[in-house]
């Protein structure tokens, strides 16, 4: 028997840890337009759409529906995919799916972010109302009022405006109906699993403090506000939510200035910073992040092969006043001279043998100097 599934997409590598986005009601997968793909760099990303939304069937939920029902369309998707085990991320409506999850399907979760959702959305009477007028009179009358519901004044996305209008009435419904019925604030001291709470400061429809409450109850999660977010806070504010989620789900980034002080020293370091102008002062805090913070924080290499790396690269390019510095870096990491020699002897085959004589040169002054400083030079007299 075929099993009928929500509408996804799935981006970045099979291999890399999974990670689902969910939407928020009346929205479809394209919320994540702006984040899902920079997310894909490091995980395989499936966002998928709610029943009768983007490009799911109306018909995988009807009238009376639950969040329960809408997290077990998920589950079946992770299944197909063969997807175990894996991270989350939804909004509103989507973030409630992930507070299922973590509640009645912890073993499946490893992360969990909520973003500009709730534990409980209200008083039910008005979701009943809307869902009973949705079903009467269809989408229109709703859609003139979702700029103001989603976004702050003066912003909007087209594509989502549409994906309201054209969600089917029954579908979103059966939604709201899930929404009325919603109500997990007894059972979030119950969630174990890692969690993030996003919250947009200006959001009418979730304000910070639902997601405070929630904060508040799950033990060790943690809470971001958004300044100038409205409710679908990854459409208006991308780059901050994109951060967040960084953080949440790849640990937070390494301190760069710390690496290069333990790799370089801080003699090095010390005098780069009083050397550096306006006019430098981005690229000083380029290496910092990029090179310091995220290549050779890298655990794939240990420091003493990314060292021995680095040397030859330099040979390679002739750049002797790095591989000074480098050679010193080397013999800080551990690397004993005749280590650093093999090194050298290596690129005499591969960057030619000027190259490496000119670097035998610059080594061997290097090594001397450090073994001075350190008191470890032979005694020549």
């Amino acid at each position: 028997m075929t099993v009928k599934l929500i509408n996804h997409r799935t981006e970045g590598p099979d291999s890399a840890p999974p990670l689902l986005l969910g939407p928020s009601l009346g929205t479809s997968y394209a919320l994540w337009d702006e984040v899902a793909p920079e997310l894909s760099a490091a995980h395989r990303v499936v966002r998928w759409d709610l029943p009768g939304h983007g490009g799911s069937a109306p018909d995988l939920i009807g009238p009376g529906a639950t969040v329960g029902d809408l997290a077990a369309l998920v589950l079946a998707l992770a299944d197909a995919l063969g997807i175990d085990r894996f991270g989350y991320a939804g909004v509103s409506l989507g973030g409630a799916v992930g507070l299922h999850l973590a509640v009645h399907h912890p073993e499946r979760l490893t992360s969990l972010a909520v973003v500009c959702s709730s534990a409980h959305f209200g008083d039910a009477a008005p979701w009943r109302e809307r869902a009973e007028r949705v079903r009467r009179e269809g989408m229109e009358w709703l859609v003139e009022s979702a700029d103001a519901r989603w976004f702050t004044s003066g912003f909007t996305v087209p594509r989502l405006v549409r994906d309201h209008r054209e969600a089917d009435p029954e579908a979103y419904a059966a939604c709201c109906d899930a929404l009325a019925a919603f109500d997990l604030r007894d059972r979030l001291g119950d969630i174990a699993v890692p969690t993030l709470l996003v919250a947009g400061k200006q959001d009418p429809a979730t304000p910070p403090a639902h997601l405070r409450e929630i904060a508040d109850a799950v033990p060790g999660s943690t809470l971001v506000e958004l300044p100038g977010a409205s409710h679908l806070a990854p459409a208006q504010c991308p780059r901050a939510v994109l951060a967040a989620l960084r953080t949440q789900f790849d640990g937070p980034p390494a301190s760069g200035m710390a690496v290069r002080r333990e790799v370089l020293g801080d003699a090095h370091v010390d005098r780069a910073q009083a050397r550096q102008t306006p006019f430098t002062a981005r690229f000083q805090d380029f290496i910092s992040r990029y090179a310091w913070g995220e290549i050779w924080t890298d655990p794939t290499l240990s420091r003493r092969e990314r060292s021995m790396i680095t040397l030859t690269a330099l040979v390679a390019q002739g750049h002797h006043d790095e591989l000074a510095m480098h050679v010193r870096a080397a013999r800080r990491g551990g690397l004993t001279p005749e280590e650093i020699g093999a090194v050298l002897l290596q690129t005499a085959v591969y960057c030619g043998v000027p190259a490496a004589n000119a670097a035998f040169a610059t080594a061997q002054r290097v090594i001397d100097a450090f073994a001075e400083e350190e008191g470890t030079a032979p005694d020549r007299g």
